[in-house]
């Protein structure tokens, strides 16, 4: 490779280390084209996967400032640069690999530290950002209609002791649009609704004694 190809190579390999959220190195002999083809595939086009020079790769994380340890450029290597969800990169790496052995996982960097094989493999075992939001949105979703059922019951309490028709709010609550998760919401908890809940509950007794004692 001439000069200027190998420092434009460098380049490219360094802005790559960078932008990065995760890196795995890999070797791939033995895959056909066609696997190859499956790989990049399977890891979406948030993964870029990339068969390297070792020499290259080490200076290239050198000038990324990434330390790479020496036993992860050793024969053919291949690096996954992963700029999406690393558990989602890290589940189709396990995947393919379980298919077709001649992918062979070495190690990578993950939040700016060297990790092995079996901590990108614990990795892969983890729930997916996707699922994590969709079960808390679901969380969400079920206080709310809890906390609505409650107040219902002293809503109704409250009007039939002071002769009001009771007018039911639970289903108004319930069908309200449904709460968007992200990864900056507070997470509700069983806790946090209680308080919610127990509050208007004391107030709730309150009002009725005094309606009682007026009375």
């Amino acid at each position: 490779m001439a000069r200027p190809d190998k420092a434009s190579a460098v380049a490219e390999l360094t802005e790559d280390f960078r932008t990065a959220t995760a890196t795995v190195l890999t070797e791939y002999r033995g895959l056909s084209v066609t696997s190859m083809k499956e790989l990049r595939r399977a890891l979406g086009e948030k993964t870029k996967y990339s068969v390297v020079k070792n020499t290259l790769t080490k200076i290239a994380a050198k000038d990324a400032g990434v330390d790479l340890s020496p036993d992860l450029l050793v024969g053919p290597s291949a690096v996954a640069f992963i700029k999406g969800d690393p558990i989602d990169a890290a589940k189709s790496l396990r995947d393919f690999a379980k298919e077709n052995p001649f992918l062979v996982i070495k190690g990578g960097i993950y939040e700016g530290k060297a990790v092995t094989k079996e901590e990108i493999m614990q990795l892969a075992n983890l729930e997916s950002r996707e699922v994590l939001l969709a079960k808390l949105a679901g969380a969400m979703k079920g206080s709310l209609a809890k906390a609505a059922r409650v107040f219902d019951a002293l809503r109704i309490k409250l009007e039939s002791e002071q002769g009001a028709p009771a007018t039911p709010v639970a289903e108004a609550v319930v069908e309200t649009p449904a709460v968007v998760a992200t990864t900056e919401d507070v997470v509700v908890t069983e806790e946090v609704v209680a308080e919610v809940v127990e509050t208007p509950a004391v107030e709730a007794t309150e009002a009725s004694t005094e309606t009682e004692e007026k009375e």
